[in-house]
C-alpha cells in the first residue's frame, strides 16, 4: 500500500451539492489526487495527475496560499482574492444549437430567448478595454444568429482587438456568403469543435458524421483569410486514440490551421453519467500520448505549462511548420519557471496566442515565405508570421476536481450580468447521486 503525501491544502466543492468544502492534493504512488469530504454527502476522491510527467517539476514553485475564508464559487465576481487579469472574455450570444452532443458544458435546453442585439451591444461596451480585449463569442452556437456579422463589427467598434468565434462549423461550412460577412466584420479567427478524422467519432459524440463538414468549414475560412484552431474534445473509449492523427491533419492544413487547442472531457453541463477514475484523461496523459502518438514529431518538452493561468489548468507549445519539419520555439526548463513579470501574464498570453491564431492578410507576408532556409533570418520571421502553429490545452474543472488555487488565477472569464466571471465557476454543475 502506497503512503499518502499530502502536497497541498486547498478548497473545493462537494460534487453533490456544491457547497464549499476544505480539500488536500494528495500523492498516492505516482499519482495526484484531490481529497474532500462534505459532511451531508461523505468522501470524494479524484485523480487529477497521473504521474507520468512530475507534478512538481511542472507546476515549479508557483503555488500561492490558500484564501482563507474564500468567496469561491458562489460569489465570484471577480473578488479580492483573484490573482489574475482576463486574458480572453466569453461572450454568450446564444443558448441555440443546431447539435445536440453528449458532453456540452452548455447544457441549455433553447428555451430562453437570445439576447437583443442591442443588449449584445451594450455588454460589449461594458466588457472592453479598447485596443486590448480579446472576445469570444459563444453560446450555444453563435451562427444560428443571423446577425453575428453585426455584433462582430460591433465589438470591434467597440475596441476589442480580437473576435474569436467558437463554432461546430456546420453553418460556416454550408454558407459561404455568411463566413465572407464574417470576415468582413472584423472577424479574428475561429475555435472549431474537431474531435477526430472519421466519421465514428462524430456519430459517438456529435450524434451525426462531421468530418466532410469540418473540411467544408476549413476550406471556407481559408478563402476570406480566417484563421481555424481545431479544438478536440478527448475522451477516454473514443478519440484519445486520435491525438497524433489529428495533428498530422492539422499540421497538412498549415496555414489554414493555425494549431490544435486540445480540451481532455470536463464533466460540466451535458454529460452521460458521472465520471470513475478510469474515465479521467489528465494533463500528463495528454502530454505522453502527443509524443508518443506524433511519433516524436512533437516532444512533451516543447511544449510548456501555463504561466497566465495555473500550471495544472493547461499548456502551449509554439511552432513554425516548415517545408518538410515542425519547427519547436520553446522549450521546457527543469524546474518550469513561471514568470510573473511585465507585462501581465494575461496580456503576454493573449498576445501569444493571438500572433498565431491570426492569419496575416497576404500583402503582410513574403510571397517567397513558402521556400527558402530556415536558418536565413528574413525567411524565418516571414514562415513565423505565415506558418505559425501552436499546440495548447486547457483542462477545464468540475466538480470534482475544481481546486480553488487553480480557479483564482484563471483568466479565462465568462461575461454576464455585469460581471466577470471565472469559466470553471460560471458552468460549474452538480453531478447526480
Amino acid at each position: 500500500m502506497n503512503e499518502a503525501k499530502v502536497l497541498y491544502k486547498t478548497w473545493s466543492v462537494c460534487p453533490v451539492c456544491l457547497k464549499r468544502v476544505p480539500a488536500e492534493r494528495v500523492q498516492v504512488g505516482s499519482g495526484v489526487f484531490l481529497w474532500k469530504s462534505c459532511p451531508e454527502h461523505g468522501s470524494f476522491t479524484t485523480l487529477i495527475w497521473r504521474g507520468l510527467t512530475d507534478i512538481n517539476e511542472w507546476t515549479g514553485n508557483s503555488e500561492v496560499p490558500a484564501a482563507e475564508d474564500p468567496k469561491c464559487p458562489d460569489q465570484c465576481g471577480l473578488c479580492g482574492d483573484h490573482l489574475q487579469e482576463t486574458c480572453c472574455v466569453l461572450l454568450n450570444v446564444t443558448n441555440r444549437c443546431n447539435l445536440n452532443c453528449r458532453f456540452c458544458f452548455a447544457d441549455n435546453e433553447a428555451t430562453t430567448i437570445d439576447p437583443s442585439f442591442e443588449e449584445i451591444v451594450q455588454s460589449l461596451n461594458n466588457l472592453i478595454e479598447k485596443g486590448k480585449t480579446l472576445v469570444q463569442m459563444s453560446g450555444g452556437e453563435p451562427t444560428m444568429r443571423d446577425d453575428l456579422p453585426e455584433i462582430i463589427a460591433a465589438a470591434k467598434e467597440a475596441g476589442a482587438r480580437y473576435v474569436q468565434l467558437n463554432s461546430n462549423g456546420v453553418r460556416l461550412s454550408e454558407d459561404r456568403d455568411y463566413v465572407k460577412k464574417l470576415a468582413e466584420a472584423g472577424l479574428s479567427f475561429l475555435f472549431m469543435q474537431f474531435d477526430g478524422t472519421h466519421d465514428e467519432i462524430y456519430r459517438s459524440l456529435r450524434g451525426k458524421p462531421l468530418l466532410d463538414i469540418k473540411k467544408r468549414a476549413i476550406d471556407n475560412c481559408a478563402e476570406f483569410n480566417i484563421g481555424v484552431t481545431l479544438v478536440p474534445t478527448l475522451v477516454r473509449g473514443i478519440n484519445t486514440d486520435q491525438i497524433g492523427e489529428i495533428l498530422r491533419f492539422a499540421i497538412a492544413g498549415s496555414p489554414k490551421i493555425r494549431g490544435v487547442h486540445f480540451q481532455p472531457v470536463t464533466y460540466i453541463g451535458r454529460v452521460p453519467e458521472n465520471p470513475t477514475e478510469k474515465d479521467r484523461f489528465t494533463l500528463d496523459d495528454l502530454l505522453a500520448e502527443i509524443q508518443a502518438q506524433s511519433d516524436g514529431l512533437i516532444k512533451s518538452e516543447n511544449l510548456l505549462p501555463s504561466s497566465c493561468d495555473h500550471p495544472l489548468c493547461g499548456f502551449h507549445g509554439d511552432f513554425i511548420i516548415g517545408q518538410h519539419e515542425v519547427i519547436p520555439l520553446l522549450k521546457r526548463s527543469k524546474p518550469v519557471k513561471n514568470c510573473c513579470c511585465t507585462p501581465t501574464p494575461a496580456d503576454k498570453n493573449r498576445e501569444f496566442v493571438a500572433r498565431r491564431w491570426q492569419r496575416p492578410a497576404a500583402d503582410q507576408t513574403n510571397e517567397n515565405a513558402c521556400c527558402g532556409d530556415v536558418h536565413d533570418m528574413e525567411y524565418f520571421l516571414d514562415r513565423v508570421k505565415s506558418h505559425g502553429f501552436t499546440i495548447s490545452a486547457m483542462a477545464f474543472q468540475d466538480a470534482g476536481n475544481i481546486d480553488f488555487s487553480r480557479l483564482r488565477r484563471c483568466s479565462l472569464h465568462v461575461y454576464d450580468k455585469g460581471k466577470m466571471v471565472p469559466f470553471c465557476a460560471y458552468y460549474l454543475s452538480a453531478w447526480k447521486q
